[in-house]
Order: structure tokens, then sequence, then C-alpha cells
């Protein structure tokens, strides 16, 4: 073989060997972007599984309802009271945030073949609707004490005493169990632990065994916030008090048991905030009370409109896992204002949503 075949022969084996090489460098790229795993959801964290949970339980009520509001198998007044379910329910989701859409959806459901849990075929009835509220309040009012975030567990009491107020409702419009209310009872200062004598260690019972139950005292309240918030219980149970004197019959009597209720509150909320019989307790011998160009109605409307905001302003300051009790008293002032006629409204306690 002569000098210049050998020649071309080396020339087309290292070709060869180049072509070969740049196509295993090529496949070797395509191998390795073929390997990267799809791009995923963002992990929540605890308010925003909170947060989303609250807007898919308002969606659901909102969708029920709306629905069960073009049956015809219901009457005028189960059908407004469903309608303005549904419109409370769609203001809450959006003032929630409403869903949360990261853009990935399409993307997540390629890369794992399109399936997506299906919807859960839900009932569309107003008994179905009752039973929504009532699971949707319970959730709700537990997540606004627990929420981190002030304002946002403000928001989920306020949305969560609307949930139950419009559960009673169309319970009673329907003949349906309504929901059950949340304790309104108000902790008592704790007592100074006694000093252990010789060989009681073991004899004391755990905390657990007799606190399990008890309600928790606000944490986070000045003393300002609590000495208003006695004051303003007093002042609402002298009001009714007069009132009661002034009237007869069953406004007489729900005059007397809510003045007995506020004048409860507010020594509880004395004793709690250590102040009763001292010179910084700031109840009063009397309070200026409306005249009776104000009708009794309008003015407890006006007395529990009033201590409805103080206890949502108040759970957005305390802290979490504390605000129980705030929100049953915000609930608790928001049905006792709508059993004298107060308007229904989707944020009770807020009126910079109204």
């Amino acid at each position: 073989m002569n000098a210049s075949n050998r020649t071309a022969r080396t020339r087309r084996r290292s070709g060869l060997t180049a072509l070969a090489l740049t196509c295993a460098i090529i496949l070797s790229g395509c191998g390795l972007r073929l390997e990267t795993p799809p791009p995923t959801e963002p992990v929540p964290d605890a308010a925003e599984v909170l947060r989303r949970t609250a807007v898919a339980d308002a969606l659901l009520v909102a969708d029920q309802a709306a629905t069960a509001a073009t049956s015809d198998r219901i009457n005028a007044d189960v059908e407004a009271e469903l309608t303005t379910i549904a419109e409370s329910a769609t203001a809450q989701a959006d003032q929630l945030g409403g869903e949360y859409d990261s853009g990935l959806g399409d993307i997540v459901s390629e890369g794992t073949g399109g399936a997506s849990p299906s919807a859960t075929v839900q009932e569309h009835t107003p008994r179905a609707v009752v039973a929504s509220l009532r699971d949707a309040a319970t959730r709700t009012r537990a997540a606004s004490d627990q929420v981190q975030s002030g304002p946002l567990g403000r928001l989920l009491a306020s949305i969560s005493t609307s949930q139950t107020q419009h559960a009673r409702e169309l319970a009673l419009l329907t003949g349906v169990k309504g929901p059950a209310l949340p304790s309104t009872q108000i902790a008592e200062p704790a007592d100074p632990a006694p000093e252990p004598s010789e060989g009681d260690e073991g004899s004391a019972a755990p905390a657990s065994a007799t606190s399990e139950e008890a309600p928790v005292a606000p944490g986070g309240l000045s003393a300002e916030d609590l000495s208003a918030l006695i004051l303003a219980e007093d002042t609402a149970g002298y009001a009714y008090e007069v009132r009661a004197a002034q009237s007869d019959g069953d406004v007489r009597t729900r005059a007397h048991e809510r003045a007995v209720a506020h004048r409860a509150r507010a020594q509880a909320w004395a004793l709690l905030a250590g102040v009763d019989g001292t010179d910084q307790d700031p109840r009063r011998v009397a309070y200026t009370v409306p005249g009776s160009d104000t009708p009794t109605s309008q003015l407890a409307i006006d007395l529990e409109a009033g201590l409805a905001q103080d206890y949502a302003s108040l759970t957005g300051v305390a802290e979490s896992g504390t605000r129980a009790v705030l929100v049953a008293l915000l609930t608790d002032s928001t049905l006792a204002g709508a059993r004298w006629g107060a308007p229904v409204v989707a944020f009770p306690g807020l009126p910079e949503r109204a």
C-alpha cells in the first residue's frame, strides 16, 4: 500500500471517530434534558394552608347556595337567603385572596399524565348548604385562632361569624339542625400556685387533667385594651337595664337578659385584668343613655355592633392560640344584634369591608 492510500485511510478513520464523539455528546446532552424533573408546585406554609381551606369552603358554599336558589321547590324566603349566602361567600373568598394559581397547573398535569383529582359531587340543596356552612364555620373559627397573622385572624373570625349566622338563619327557614355556638366563657384569673409542702411532690394532678376544657385568656392585650373592653361591656349592660325598666313584654325580657350577660362579662374581664375593686377599674355608677327618640331595638343594634367591632379588633391584636373567646364573643354580639333587627352583612365587625 502506497503512502497516499495510508494517509487517506487514516483521515477517514479520524473523521469517523470525530463524528462518533460529536453524536455521543449530543445524545448525552439530550439525555440530561430528558431526565430533568418537571417543575412542581411550591409547598404552602401553615398560613397558606389555612387560607386556602377557608377559600375552598367559601367557594363551595357559594356554589351550593347559588345552585340551590334556582330550584323550583323552594319558597321565596329560602331563595332570598340562599342568594344572600352565595353573595356573601363569594365576597369572602375574594377578600381572602381567591384561589391560588401558580401557573404550573397545566405543566404539572402534563408531566404526570394529565390526571387531576376529580371533584367530589356535591349535593345542592338548602339542607346541604346548612351542613357546609356549619363545617366551614367550625374550620374557619379554628383557623382564626391558630393563624399567626393578626389581620388574617381578624378576617377569618368575621367570616366564621357570618357563616354561623347564615347557617342559623337558613336552618330556621328549612327546619334543620343549626350550628352549635362556641363557648363565650371568659377565663378566670389564675390563682398563684401554692408552695409545695414536704412530701407533696407527687400528689398534684397534672395540668392537662384539670384544665383541658378551661377557656384560654387572650394573650397580647394591653391594660388599655382590657379597660376599654370592660367599659364597653358595662356601658351596654347599664343601657339595657335602663331600657328594660322602661319597657314591658318581650322587649323587657330580652333587654334584661342582655343586661345580665353584658354586666357579667364586664365583671369577668375586670377580674381577668386584675382591676376589679381597684382605682384602675373603669366602671362607673351610671352612663349616658340615648333618649326615647332612639327605639330600644336601634339602641340594641348599636350596642351590639360596637361590641362586635371591639371583639373583632382585639382578635387582630391577640396572640395566636388565645383568640377563641374573642371570636366567640364577636359571634354572640353579631347574633344578638340580628335578633334586634340588625341587617346581615358579609363581614360582621369589620365596617371597613362593608
